[in-house]
């Protein structure tokens, strides 16, 4: 049921999932604990949420103390943007504050912003204290309001739009330059603390923060024991580990099929990411990007490829 209902509000582009606080609790919490100072005066944005319903706000909030935050900015969709506008119901929150706008409600964006003083007064720093106000348009995370806002974070938290997924991480790298992004290379997105989160693994969390699970190194056999008593028939019993033509690395389609004792290049499944131990592996590279184009040892002309294609024939 939860693949056809993700499936469905993907072709509907229905985006309105939002994340449990307990599955929020249990990925945010693991990043502290690795590092204590990963929030310390950051500025933290939450470009797709509206505190009244979305938890990752209340959630920053909640902490923003104890994490030792500098800023959070929190913004939201305007309502006729939304494929629920139709049954939106306003809260008390936004219909009893003074600025409240009947027609800029369903037009416009609103942002909440929460830093370090105490509005209430009532010793505590929470979601009371947020401050909001309409944005000038509807709170999309492309529009030049909400870049503004993106440039002035250190990190970016969220549930992003469902149907926008790839938009949107686009939108998070844009924010990068080509130097930074290089640098930053191996700190590329990956799955979080929990990884998939749901019990069919349709729903997952993709981070560059750091964690202690990224740090534990996978147990692996040597080569020469995979060939021996690998469980995989494509591994087990052959001489040696299928090799790439044009590239310089080995074929290893199985995760626990990597030889500990191969210091090469390997190509190995896209599964691996949510394995991979900086401390153990390098990652040069994937599929067809620049990286992999600099380790090709043969590169076939037109001719060439043409004939391949007859001789299977």
């Amino acid at each position: 049921m939860a693949n056809s209902n993700l499936t469905q509000a993907k072709n509907a582009k229905n985006d309105e999932f939002y994340t449990q606080w307990a599955d929020i609790e249990r990925e945010v919490q693991a990043y502290p604990e690795f590092d204590r100072d990963v929030f310390r005066d950051k500025t933290i944005l939450c470009p797709c949420d509206d505190p009244e319903w979305s938890n990752f706000t209340k959630f920053f909030a909640l902490h923003f103390r104890e994490y030792g935050l500098k800023k959070l900015i929190s913004t939201s969709y305007a309502v006729e943007s939304k494929n629920y506008r139709d049954g939106y119901q306003l809260t008390l929150f936004e219909q009893n504050d003074p600025k409240f706008d009947a027609d800029k409600t369903r037009t416009h964006g609103k942002i909440f912003v929460l830093e370090s003083g105490d509005i209430n007064r009532d010793g505590t720093i929470n979601i009371e204290d947020l401050k909001w106000d309409y944005l000038e348009g509807d709170g999309d995370f492309r529009s030049n309001e909400v870049k503004r806002l993106r440039a002035e974070s250190d990190i970016i938290i969220t549930n992003p739009p469902f149907s926008l997924f790839r938009e949107f991480l686009a939108w998070i790298v844009e924010a990068d330059s080509a130097e930074v992004a290089e640098q930053d290379r191996q700190k590329a997105a990956r799955l979080g603390y929990i990884g998939d989160y749901t019990r069919l693994g349709n729903s997952s969390w993709f981070t560059n923060l750091d964690h202690g699970r990224r740090h534990q190194p996978l147990p692996l056999m040597t080569m020469a024991d995979n060939l021996k008593f690998s469980k995989h028939k494509e591994i087990k019993r052959k001489t040696a580990y299928d090799r790439y033509d044009n590239y310089d690395a080995i074929e290893v389609p199985f995760t626990d099929a990597i030889p500990a004792d191969y210091k090469g290049v390997m190509g190995v499944p896209i599964s691996f990411l949510d394995k991979y131990c900086p401390e153990q592996f390098e990652i040069v590279g994937m599929c067809e990007n620049i990286d992999l184009y600099a380790l090709k040892t043969k590169v076939y002309s037109t001719a060439e490829c043409q004939q391949a294609y007859l001789d299977k024939f």
